[in-house]
């Protein structure tokens, strides 16, 4: 049998729920994802608790509250204690992303489900990996390969690719095959078959209109209320889709020549530009080509200002502006107020760019017809004055004398212990009376009556003299002195990157902007009053889709291409679920499953897969071709056992011929560009790649292969002239042959 392979939703399976699922490889647990919704519900998290504990590494692939969210409280409260995986941005912007929310719930909220202590714990070991970066796990994860790969849905978001024995396990969630502005489309076509798929069915229903004509539809119907003398609101997230956001609306300010303010307001949007102009590596090539030429980077934003707290929006009053807030659910932070604020002017303009929350007021408002009216809680923390605040201190000062009593009396305790054992020893200040009564009587026997009177101390023959302690140097020395070693004084990376985050103090400079970081320092003890209002909505509500996910048509193309054995469907309504399910079960071969929460599925690959050794003797004749990042060769040789182990032995006999094999995979696209660099005329004609004037290369697949690693036939059809005998041999390029 193959891989032994389970996979088992904890949350988000048939419904649009945070993402998490259990993976198990030949017994190593996976957890995919660890995401909460912003009502921060501990009741989702009940699955996750009853294996948390079990869980030998956790995958991150986005960083956002949907796929990291719990992280924190699972490893506080829920006994998670694996390694965490991630690339840097989903690190560092998913850690910006749970302070913002922090942040945006403490400042409304008596919020004790995390702290930011524990959010820091969460991420300290998160161990930063580069996009095709093979990781190899050790222990009890020996043999298994875990690689990040891009996903282009958020920046640094990942499609995880695990490997064991030869075959496949792919997890990728909200993928984008469309090249945006920051964004290159995920390289999930890039994998061929593998054993199983994980993939989910959100936007299985939905089709996404041309891209150039959505962004104009957004700058113009914002535009539009501008002009009116309105302003637009955009809940957004921390530091995920709203990146992409900001580039659309510099580019078109910059075209349009617009004047109108944009302000770009969450508790950490300094941090989250500052920490996202060091990533251009991982956006998309447009941009990484435009910084190595101009040195211009995109996230120098022109138009764009950048603010933590909401007092530069009140200085302009009702004048025109766009406000991109956090969050975007509309349950708590920035966007709540704002919304609360703009509500009831008809001017105005809320412009949700994703699908909000169940059970959030965005998703409330996002219903067709929006409600005219809404009960909303507008809560806020302040100070405490007079009587409130004599009685909040007279009980600090009852808890910190209870504190000072049990400190005092468990230190009377050590001591009392530590006299006790002290008095059991051997002590040379300590005289025995009992051990000296008989000693005296003994030596009255032997020499007769001895009339010594002894008066002080007397230590037993086995004791030392007492003295001060004194510590023996036992280092290591050679011939140029004591030996150093270089370790003892080396920061380690981790500690180091620990302390470029953290900075001074208690470690928040550096990761919290300053007036957020201020708010948390203040000990000014406070409170939060609440009340709640019924708002009527009499503004503008809009909805356009710029969640950055494939829509349902190249769901079903990037699948059929992949073509995986097994493929698992979650995270998506019922309805999507049970579509793309049928779907893909009635257009292909696939094996499809669609599991509930906490439903175990079986997808052990049927192959049959062996462990062989090459022996010395076979390689020794064996001559390699690099393939990149691989060698290959054609082995001719018998099997058998050595040493109890399946071995690849040299053939005893003279093998016959085999038929010359070209490996590759040519893609007509690369090769017309190859063909164009060698000065020849090519275009693409029906398919085909017409080559001058009489050569066409047309390149034939099995369709019963879709997606396959199974043989291909590529035609050269033309004239047996000068041109033909060329490109040929320049086709024979392309290809490895054995």
């Amino acid at each position: 049998m193959g891989t032994s392979v389970q996979v088992m939703p904890l949350s988000g399976a048939y419904g649009e729920g945070p993402l998490c699922y259990l993976l198990a490889v030949d017994g190593f647990r996976f957890l995919l994802d660890c995401g909460w919704t912003d009502h921060c519900d501990p009741a989702l998290l009940q699955p996750l608790a009853r294996v948390a504990p079990t869980i030998d590494a956790v995958l991150l692939s986005h960083p956002d509250m949907m796929h990291l969210g719990a992280l924190p409280y699972a490893i506080k409260h829920l006994g998670l204690s694996a390694p965490v995986y991630a690339t840097e941005p989903v690190f560092r912007l998913g850690l910006l992303t749970m302070y913002d929310y922090f942040l945006s719930r403490w400042q409304v909220a008596d919020f004790d489900l995390f702290s930011l202590d524990d959010i820091d714990a969460a991420f300290q070991n998160v161990v930063r990996l580069k996009y095709s970066q093979n990781h190899l796990l050790n222990d009890k994860g020996e043999g298994i390969v875990i690689a990040p790969h891009v996903s282009g849905h958020l920046l640094g978001g990942t499609v995880w690719k695990i490997t064991k024995d030869g075959e496949d396990v792919v997890y990728a969630v909200d993928f984008n095959h469309r090249k945006e502005r920051h964004l290159n489309g995920t390289t999930l076509g890039s994998f061929i078959r593998p054993a199983v798929l994980i993939t989910d069915a959100y936007n299985a229903l939905n089709n996404q209109v041309y891209k150039r004509q959505q962004d104009q539809d957004f700058i113009d119907s914002m535009v539009k209320v501008l002009s009116s003398g309105g302003s637009v609101l955009l809940p957004a997230d921390t530091a995920g889709r709203v990146l992409e956001l900001l580039l659309i609306m510099e580019q078109y300010w910059a075209q349009r020549h617009l004047v109108y303010p944009i302000y770009f307001l969450t508790n950490v949007s300094t941090s989250t530009v500052d920490f996202v102009k060091s990533f251009l590596e991982w956006m998309s090539d447009s941009i990484s080509k435009s910084f190595e030429h101009t040195r211009d980077n995109a996230f120098l934003l022109r138009h764009v200002s950048l603010i933590i707290n909401k007092e530069e929006l009140e200085k302009l009053g009702d004048a025109p502006k766009v406000v991109l807030a956090s969050m975007s659910s509309l349950e708590v932070g920035f966007s709540h107020d704002i919304f609360v604020e703009m509500a009831n002017e008809a001017k105005n303009l809320v412009l949700f760019t994703e699908k909000g929350q169940f059970g959030t007021l965005a998703r409330m408002l996002q219903v067709d017809p929006p409600p005219k009216a809404v009960k909303v809680t507008m809560s806020k923390r302040v100070p405490l004055v007079g009587d409130e605040l004599k009685a909040y201190e007279e009980e600090q000062e009852r808890i910190k004398k209870e504190e000072v009593l049990k400190a005092s009396i468990s230190k009377e305790k050590e001591l009392k212990a530590s006299h006790e054992s002290n008095a059991k020893a051997s002590d040379p200040m300590v005289v025995d009376a009992s051990s000296f009564r008989k000693s005296s009587n003994a030596g009255s026997h032997v020499g007769g009556n001895v009339d010594i009177l002894i008066d002080g101390f007397v230590s037993p023959v086995t004791s030392i003299a007492p003295m001060f302690p004194f510590f023996e140097n036992t280092a290591d020395w050679d011939d140029f002195g004591e030996v150093i070693n270089p370790d003892d004084y080396m920061m380690k990376q981790d500690e180091m990157d620990n302390n470029m985050m953290l900075g001074a103090g208690d470690g928040m400079d550096g990761k919290l902007d300053e007036s957020s970081a201020r708010l948390l320092l203040d000990s000014a003890p406070s409170k939060v009053i609440s009340n709640e209002m019924t708002v009527q909505v009499k503004c503008s509500l809009a909805y356009m889709d710029f969640e950055g996910r494939s829509d349902g048509r190249s769901v079903k193309s990037v699948i059929a291409h992949v073509a995986p054995l097994k493929l698992v469907l979650v995270h998506g309504s019922a309805e999507a679920t049970e579509h793309l399910k049928m779907h893909c079960a009635k257009n292909s071969d696939l094996h499809v499953y669609a599991p509930q929460i906490e439903e175990t599925i079986d997808v052990t690959s049927d192959l049959c897969a062996y462990k062989v050794q090459l022996s010395e003797k076979l390689m020794s004749n064996v001559i390699s071709k690099k393939l990149g990042e691989h060698e290959i060769a054609w082995v001719d040789s018998g099997v058998g056992k050595v040493d109890e182990k399946l071995t690849l032995l040299p053939p005893s006999s003279t093998p016959a011929a085999h038929k010359s094999v070209l490996v590759g995979d040519l893609k007509l696209a690369d090769f017309k560009q190859f063909l164009a660099n060698k000065g020849l005329q090519v275009e693409f004609a029906g398919g085909a790649l017409r080559c001058g004037e009489y050569i066409t290369v047309r390149k034939i697949g099995d369709s019963n292969q879709k997606g396959s690693t199974g043989s291909q036939q590529i035609v050269v059809e033309g004239p047996l002239c000068e041109d033909y005998y060329k490109i040929r041999e320049l086709l024979y390029s392309q290809f490895f042959l054995l």
